[in-house]
């Protein structure tokens, strides 16, 4: 509240009145110097009666004004990531971080504060308690958000985090563009006792059969006592425990070192490879001991194993055309003769070599990624005592096609064998079964095949044409899991089903193709192949040799893990269903892969008539999983996957202080520990409008009166004193 003359006047009126008073005063006080009676009341007279006068001019008027202010706008950006799970002493971090939100929170009567939680993502309200944290920490990318919405920008940001940032440097460059005061809260600044793999790198590609070097950087801290680890790395497998790869010795420097190891995956595809180390004693986060990464595992080339019993138009068609194919490495053998023809020769003088059987099946098996059967007879070259070792190959991952023909199937003595397992089809071992059906037919397409990605380029050329074949080895029904491509038009199995002429089926690890034909080259020369230019041929062995090796083309589905798997914790698995005709439900099963014992889940999902179908998964252990899904009766799309207690947040979990305050000297801000909330310097309000009330010390007459009175009383005086 203040006082002021009246509006009314003008400056040079105001002015004139004070010259005015001043001058009565300096007369009066002449006037008083030549002597007079009662001198002091008559100058106390003067001046009230000169003020009083100048008052009636001036009028003065009490001026009350009120402001209207409006608090700075401050957000509040939260570190919600898994780090906040991590614990310091008895309690997680995100406990800590929300003592300083609600400490925050208590200053909200002088700022608007709007409180985010970042993670890998857009910002988004923060909501406090048990709610799912996020696998990254971007503040960079929260920053790049504030500075590019249109609403309106804040005066000041306040960053709560314990510093464990994706990329602190990229955070800290954009908080100085971001113009306005950050202000860093730090949650904790003690390091817990941990010892960890901190850092996991790779020197390009993994390539099956290819060395591939790892670095990996390991830490402690927290005072954990360690100069050295042990660090191991394994490959998952589904078909038994770890395969161990490579390990060594890290020795630490100031609580990190690391050590290069090289390992060697002999399967292309998806594959888990675990990084772990050897915990000294104390180490109070055993979670981030070990990292499992999936390894996309390429083929520089694909290795094919060709061996046939006899040179057909069969066998030299799918010779032509795996040679013909830069990306694939055949190695073929065909048998020209038995161990029983006698050549009238002694073994030295023959330019043909026998057939290196232990060689192949024992030492080098491993290294082909599929292997051909083509009419093939076991029992003469002994290939039998190798029969459990191609099972056994098959189940961790590899491939095997069994062609038909006179020696293969029944006829080239399998049933009853380890290989028969591994076949998508039954094969009858009873004494006089039948071998073969030597008239021709035409073979059917089933529902599945004509749908099944891996024949479709073939469907498409074809129609539902398929060349007279010349005979079929008899097949029984198709094994669970297995999926009957192509039928015999007369003969059934013991089931009553049609007899499966092409099927497909999965084989633990690997996957297995029965061809009960030796007529596929008829797709190049006959009226179909005139008809189609002869690729139908290709058509058909390029999908199955995909479908083999499990090219993404010749999938049914396609599957991903949008968010990722947290270990404990409910995670979604994206199936996107390529086959428009399978409009049953998903069957999805699901199952560890490192050699634990773990009950398989399974699941079954409605799919409707939704091209992409979100399946709920249960939380889940740590550790490498697969699921396979399974359309209708339709075949099987597998994927492998890991689950992480903490993943990347998790590696190392010493609060990086140092950073933090670099940011907050960069934005021009403050950084504080979690007990200095109160000492963060909020932008001061705004004043936005102001309302001013006047009103007049007295009426205008009451000034005139007072100051006539003051005047008369003067008047008065001054003649009782002998003034006038």
């Amino acid at each position: 509240m203040e006082t002021r003359f009246s509006t009314d006047l003008p400056v040079w009126a105001i002015v004139c009145a004070i010259v005015l008073f001043a001058a009565s005063i300096v007369f009066l006080l002449i006037e008083l110097r030549r002597g007079a009676q009662r001198a002091g009341i008559t100058a106390l007279t003067g001046i009230l009666a000169a003020l009083g006068l100048t008052g009636a001019v001036l009028r003065p008027v009490r001026v009350s004004s009120r402001d209207t202010i409006v608090p700075p706008r401050i957000t509040v950006l939260v570190d919600d990531s898994r780090s906040m799970a991590l614990k310091d002493g008895s309690e997680p971090r995100r406990v800590a971080r929300d003592r300083i939100v609600a400490d925050l929170d208590r200053r909200k009567a002088s700022a608007r504060l709007e409180v985010l939680g970042f993670g890998d993502g857009t910002p988004t309200p923060l909501v406090l308690g048990q709610a799912p944290l996020k696998p990254r920490s971007d503040l960079g990318r929260a920053f790049r958000w504030l500075a590019d919405r249109a609403e309106e920008k804040p005066e000041a940001v306040v960053v709560v985090t314990d510093g464990r940032l994706d990329d602190p440097d990229g955070a800290i460059a954009f908080a100085r563009d971001l113009g306005v005061p950050v202000h860093v809260v730090g949650t904790t600044k003690d390091a817990p006792r941990d010892a960890s793999v901190r850092k996991i790198s790779a020197a390009g590609a993994a390539v099956a059969h290819v060395p591939l070097p790892l670095r990996i950087t390991v830490g402690c801290a927290g005072g954990l006592s360690c100069n050295e680890l042990t660090v191991t790395a394994r490959e998952l497998r589904e078909d038994g425990p770890p395969a161990l790869l490579a390990t060594g010795l890290a020795h630490l420097t100031n609580g990190e070192g690391s050590v290069d190891l090289t390992v060697t995956m002999d399967r292309a595809g998806p594959r888990i490879l675990e990084v772990s180390i050897t915990p000294p004693e104390g180490d109070t986060i055993p979670e981030n001991n070990a990292r499992y990464l999936p390894f996309a595992v390429a083929r520089e080339r694909v290795r094919v194993l060709h061996v046939a019993g006899r040179a057909t138009n069969d066998v030299r068609s799918l010779r032509r055309w795996l040679k013909s194919d830069a990306s694939v490495d055949v190695v073929a053998f065909f048998i020209l003769r038995t161990p029983s023809d006698n050549p009238q020769a002694p073994p030295e003088d023959l330019a043909l070599i026998p057939f290196p059987v232990d060689e192949l099946f024992r030492e080098h098996l491993s290294s082909f990624d599929a292997v051909v059967l083509q009419d093939f007879d076991a029992q003469p070259y002994g290939l039998e005592r190798h029969l459990p070792a191609i099972a056994a190959y098959v189940k961790r991952g590899g491939g095997l096609i069994m062609v038909g023909g006179p020696n293969s199937f029944v006829a080239g003595g399998y049933a009853g064998t380890p290989l028969a397992s591994v076949l998508p089809v039954e094969l009858d071992g009873a004494r006089g079964a039948t071998a073969a059906d030597v008239g021709n037919f035409v073979p059917q397409w089933t529902d599945e095949g004509a749908q099944a990605p891996l024949l479709s380029a073939l469907h498409d050329l074809v129609g539902t044409d398929l060349p007279a074949m010349p005979g079929a080895n008899v097949l029984g029904a198709v094994t669970p899991g297995g999926l009957a491509l192509w039928t015999h038009p007369t003969r059934t199995t013991r089931f009553g089903g049609r007899m499966p002429v092409l099927a497909i089926g999965d084989q633990g690890d690997g996957r297995s193709i029965a061809l009960a034909v030796d007529g596929t080259w008829l797709l190049e020369f006959s009226g179909v192949g005139v008809r189609t230019g002869g690729r139908g041929y290709a058509s058909l062995w390029d999908g199955l040799l995909g479908w083999l090796m499990r090219d993404p083309r010749f999938e049914p589905a396609q599957i991903d893990l949008p968010q990722g798997c947290v270990a404990d914790l409910p995670s979604k698995l994206r199936v996107r269903a390529l086959p428009k005709s399978f409009r049953g439900n998903l069957h999805v099963e699901l199952s560890r892969i490192d050699g634990q014992t773990e009950k398989v889940t399974r699941l079954e999902v409605p799919r409707g008539d939704r091209d992409d179908v979100e399946v709920d998964m249960p939380a889940l252990a740590a550790g490498g999983y697969v699921a396979r899904v399974r359309l209708a009766d339709g075949p099987t799309t597998r994927r492998d996957f890991a689950c992480e207690a903490g993943g990347d947040e998790w590696a190392d979990s010493r609060p990086d202080t140092l950073h933090l305050e670099t940011l907050a000297k960069e934005a021009k801000g403050s950084f504080h520990a979690a007990s200095e909330v109160d000492r963060i310097p909020f932008p001061k309000p705004t004043v936005i409008s102001t309302e001013r009330h006047v009103s007049p010390l007295m009426p205008p007459w009451a000034f005139c009166l007072l100051g006539a009175a003051l005047a008369g009383l003067h008047w008065f005086v001054r003649r009782r004193g002998g003034l006038l």
